[in-house]
């Protein structure tokens, strides 16, 4: 065989291959265009990693090497002299003895943590692209820190919110689309502060959470849901165009309320606010019904540690829930009457003042408009450099960074505002990172305590694919100032939108 026909008859076969490859015939081209396939595929050398990592709290916190055992123990001073034994002494005698308070005080150790894999095609298909081990391990710490996050905040392992109240309705023949003379029966379940970032209408909320591990264990939790209302019902009146106005009593240490509403016992979901009202406006549209609630309270998960918020309400800290309509309160002079007392409360409790305000968006958005507007904006000046080119230009848009606690020893201390990514609307929190009295014998106010801090496991391999899991075993401390039992320094306060949430 000639090497003329051994070319050809490669050529031909390498048609025939491309024929059957690509399911198409080939063509005639007149030239080289676009249209002929013949340019470069544009792949950039890594994959983006488009995903927040935000954790304030995390990174502000002392992190401590706990010890053994399966709890960390303190015990505190909250008071001297607590019977006020006067000061006085007559002439050649001795004093009175003062009495002094102590405080017990011991938190569990947990271990919080998430698990990954990469199969070995994905690895293999990988390569000359990015290393998918390393990004496996990398996503999953940041996972982990960011669920860190919200654990020390909100984690609520030792506080069960109860049995919800019954909810008191209104109808009225205005604002909605519900049928004329129709029998609606509501249900509410209060939601802790992770039942409350783990629900939402179409996928319902969580009550009793069964999960299934990668080791195939199993773990059964509460998943944030506290015991549901009792059903309370209305009839519409006539006509096309009926509401109903929802409210139940606030539940002390909830975040948020799921709403259930419809034909008596077939109650759907229908609306999650964070306030203790909603406005019903037309028939509920999520699947999960209220009979299918467990009757037990599954709010507190047993497998975290108490966060900051828990601490605060658990321990009797400063808390202050506003009634369901009102909102924060302008004081005309730049202001928050909210913010104002609670910096009052702090300083006649403990003549200290706290260092942050953590603040969702919404409430960012709200001290902003309540300073500038009601008599607030007066007190702002512009200034213009009239020998620039820009003396005309201003530039829109303002926010609160600080707000000024007028209740300290220094005349006045700037409390820096913390916008937190994973603070509920509704709810401002003030935190202390350093005690006010220098020979306390202190050295953190607050600290994450580890038995073991961050580590990585890459399990034996027992099938084709890299396992791995990041874990921490730890604790949060809180050492609170306290005064004869009164309320901790550390505090919080719970506030409502100016109306109620429609849907």
């Amino acid at each position: 065989m000639s090497m003329y026909q051994t070319s050809k008859e490669t050529l031909a076969r390498m048609n025939e291959a491309l024929h059957s490859a690509l399911a198409t015939p080939l063509k005639k081209a007149d030239g080289i265009t676009t249209g002929g396939g013949l340019k470069n595929y544009d792949l950039q050398p890594a994959a983006r990693l488009m995903y927040p990592v935000l954790s304030p709290l995390r990174n502000s916190t002392p992190r401590v090497k706990g010890g053994g055992g399966d709890s960390t123990h303190w015990k505190a001073i909250t008071g001297v002299n607590i019977d006020s034994v006067s000061m006085g002494v007559s002439e050649g005698q001795r004093s009175g003895v003062i009495s002094i308070e102590t405080q017990d005080a011991f938190a569990l150790y947990k271990t919080l943590g998430l698990e990954n894999f990469v199969t070995d095609e994905a690895v293999l298909q990988g390569e000359g692209f990015d290393n998918l081990r390393a990004i496996c391990t990398k996503n999953l710490l940041e996972a982990v820190i960011i669920g860190e996050e919200k654990v020390l905040l909100g984690g609520n392992c030792s506080m069960k919110l109860g049995k919800t109240k019954t909810p008191t309705l209104a109808a009225k023949t205005t604002g909605g689309t519900l049928p004329a003379s129709t029998k609606i029966s509501v249900v509410c379940a209060a939601l802790t502060f992770e039942g409350y970032h783990a629900a939402n209408v179409a996928s319902g909320v969580k009550a009793k959470v069964t999960r299934e591990n990668a080791d195939g264990s199993k773990d059964v939790y509460g998943g944030g849901t506290a015991q549901k209302s009792d059903a309370a019902n209305v009839t519409t009146g006539a006509g096309a165009t009926n509401s109903i106005t929802a409210v139940v009593a606030p539940t002390k240490g909830a975040f948020a309320y799921a709403w259930f509403w419809g034909a008596e016992n077939a109650e759907k979901l229908g609306a999650i606010t964070t306030t203790s009202s909603v406005t019903i406006t037309a028939n509920a549209e999520g699947a999960q019904q209220a009979k299918d609630l467990p009757a037990e309270d599954w709010s507190a998960n047993d497998l975290v540690i108490d966060g900051y918020l828990t601490q605060i309400v658990k321990n009797g800290g400063y808390f202050k829930s506003m009634p369901t309509a009102a909102g924060l309160t302008a004081d005309k002079a730049a202001g928050i009457v909210e913010i104002d007392e609670a910096f009052r409360w702090f300083w006649d409790k403990y003549k200290a003042s706290p260092d942050e305000i953590y603040v969702s968006a919404q409430e960012l958005q709200n001290i902003t408009q309540k300073v500038l507007e009601n008599g607030g904006s007066n007190l702002i000046r512009f200034n213009f450099d009239a020998s620039t080119a820009q003396m005309a230009t201003l530039s829109a848009g303002t926010a609160v960074g600080s707000y000024l606690n007028k209740y300290t020893m220094s005349g006045g201390t700037l409390v820096r505002i913390v916008l937190h990514p994973n603070m509920p609307a509704g709810t401002i929190m003030f935190r202390s990172t350093t005690m006010p009295y220098p020979v306390s014998n202190v050295a953190n106010i607050a600290e994450v305590r580890c038995q073991q801090d961050y580590f990585q496991t890459e399990w034996p391999r027992k099938t084709r694919k890299y396992e791995y899991g990041v874990y921490a075993t730890e604790v949060r401390t809180l050492c609170a100032l306290r005064v004869r039992r009164d309320h901790q320094y550390l505090g919080c306060v719970r506030r409502y939108k100016h109306a109620a949430e429609s849907i």
